[in-house]
């Protein structure tokens, strides 16, 4: 039934998914891996320690994985060092073959699908048959993508002054340190992995210390697809220790860091203080969703909703700042609590619940202190606003109406089920208030007039931004951040460019070289 599913892929979709479109899920589905990954190897930790991943859902440990630092680090660098090595069989190897190979890994992820969304909701509380339809759906996408592009990025030919010939080349950057998050760990995996494979570079990736047990099993599948020992090294740990490794180690080329914007600027200062490698962040967002009273209003509060309850509010790219126009802005409000009250949140693995925990205590405890000083700042609490039950780490779907853009909840990135709806009375200034925030990651309109439409998309300070819909992710289309959202692309031809060093080669011409 997936293959029903058409790209682009809009995400709002996910939200019908019903249960009879998707396999059954595996609720206590076993972690097959908990260990490092380095060279083709599953390895005990140096150390020796372990750590607990949990289970969102209920608090419970699902298992205990080993705790990479420094030292497995190094070992992962070496490894990977090693694999890039010249006349290795990873740099000998044909483009075209890393492109089989990328499709072979997407056919065996493919196969063990219901496995890994299992998994996944096990230990991200996503639901699975969101997980199966929307997140595996996209990583086999972007694998298969990428593998396409691994024979076609290609130089130029460039006609310069004199008797010279000049051409360019695109050779891989080398050793890649790719550091993912726990809010997609699937798909922000392939995000990485797809580019960076398909241009020829090895990777050192540590996932998140949250969500690492769908990382490791995926390493198990890249050496089953058959890529030599040390293209690909997993390192589950902390980001103090593993994570701070990668992104100061003279011997890592590149570093790619998808969280938050306080973490990335401690991975750029690592890098720039270490051997000055390439960055790449994509970072936070408190993006801005704008309705206008043109719009469809049952079609435009079901759109702002998506936006925001998505994934459980943990998007990077969450339409949390919702500009309503005055003249339907009460009817918005009363509409949105509504269907926030009618969001489902319950067990990951119930076809009926649309909203599963928040990834652990921390994050639950984070989004509901900011609803305490949604309150306190004058805020309008209209649904939600508190813990549901009293096991596990789930949030009842928030909606603050009476928000102005000055209020913390409106500025700073609650990464969770929060809505802020402000009212906005004219165009005037609505570019200015929707563009008053540090970040820049995305933006959404909702409009029948196409020149409102045009004016917010070209005058918007985001990397992305939809028109009458939101979520709508391709493997083709590149996504970033404008300001304190990111530097660089992921996703789409531009996605290679970090992944890519261009050499010019000029050659002396004419008879014998006179």
């Amino acid at each position: 039934m997936h293959r029903l599913m058409l790209r682009p892929t809009n995400l709002a979709l996910l939200t019908s998914v019903r249960a009879a479109s998707v396999p059954a899920g595996i609720p206590n589905v076993k972690p097959k891996h908990t260990q490092l990954f380095i060279n083709n190897e599953f390895v005990k930790s140096a150390s020796g320690k372990t750590f607990d991943t949990i289970n969102p859902a209920n608090g419970e440990v699902i298992s205990q994985v080993q705790e990479g630092d420094k030292t497995d680090v190094d070992r992962a660098v070496k490894a990977a060092n090693d694999a890039f090595r010249l006349n290795s069989p990873w740099r000998r190897m044909n483009a075209c073959d890393r492109g089989k190979l990328l499709n072979k890994l997407a056919d065996l992820i493919e196969r063990d699908r219901v496995f890994l969304a299992s998994l996944e909701a096990l230990d991200n509380g996503k639901p699975y048959a969101v997980a199966y339809m929307g997140d595996l759906h996209l990583v086999i996408e972007c694998l298969r993508y990428y593998a396409g592009w691994a024979d076609k990025n290609h130089g130029k030919t460039i006609p310069i002054a004199g008797d010279y010939f000049c051409y360019t080349r695109h050779e891989p950057v080398g050793v890649c340190g790719q550091i993912i998050p726990w809010n997609f760990p699937l798909l922000m995996q392939a995000w990485k992995l797809g580019p960076a494979l398909a241009m020829g570079n090895t990777v050192v990736m540590k996932p998140a210390e949250q969500t690492p047990l769908t990382a490791l099993h995926v390493a198990a599948l890249i050496k089953e697809a058959g890529f030599p020992a040390g293209v690909v090294n997993v390192i589950p740990g902390f980001g103090p220790t593993a994570g701070a490794a990668i992104a100061k180690h003279n011997h890592v080329d590149k570093v790619a860091f998808t969280g938050s914007t306080e973490i990335g600027k401690l991975v750029m200062k690592e890098a720039a203080n270490s051997n000055i490698k390439k960055v790449t962040l994509e970072l936070g967002g408190k993006s801005p969703n704008i309705i206008f009273a043109d719009s469809n209003v049952d079609k435009a509060v079901k759109q702002a909703n998506h936006a925001v309850f998505f994934n459980h509010g943990q998007c990077c790219c969450a339409g949390t700042r919702t500009f309503v126009e005055a003249k339907i802005y009460d009817e918005f409000v009363e509409k949105s609590k509504q269907l926030a009250d009618s969001i489902t949140v319950g067990d990951p693995f119930d076809p009926n619940t649309r909203q599963g925990p928040q990834v652990d205590e921390d994050q639950m405890k984070k989004i509901l202190s900011y609803v305490d000083i949604g309150k306190k700042e004058g805020a309008k609490l209209v649904a939600g606003g508190s813990r549901c039950g009293d096991r596990g780490y789930f949030v009842k779907p928030t909606v603050f109406a009476g928000v102005n853009d000055q209020m913390t909840i409106a500025q700073e990135e609650i990464f969770g089920p929060v809505q802020s709806i402000l009212r906005f009375e004219s165009m005037e200034d609505l570019v200015e208030k929707a563009n008053n925030t540090i970040y820049g990651l995305a933006a959404g309109v909702m409009t029948s007039d196409l020149d409102k439409a045009l004016y917010i998309a070209n005058n918007m300070r985001a990397g992305t931004v939809w028109v009458n819909d939101y979520d709508v992710f391709d493997a083709a289309a590149p996504f970033g951040g404008y300001k304190q959202s990111g530097i660089g692309r992921e996703l789409g031809e531009y996605g290679l460019q970090a992944y890519t060093e261009i050499k010019t080669v000029t050659i002396k011409t004419g008879p014998k070289n006179s």
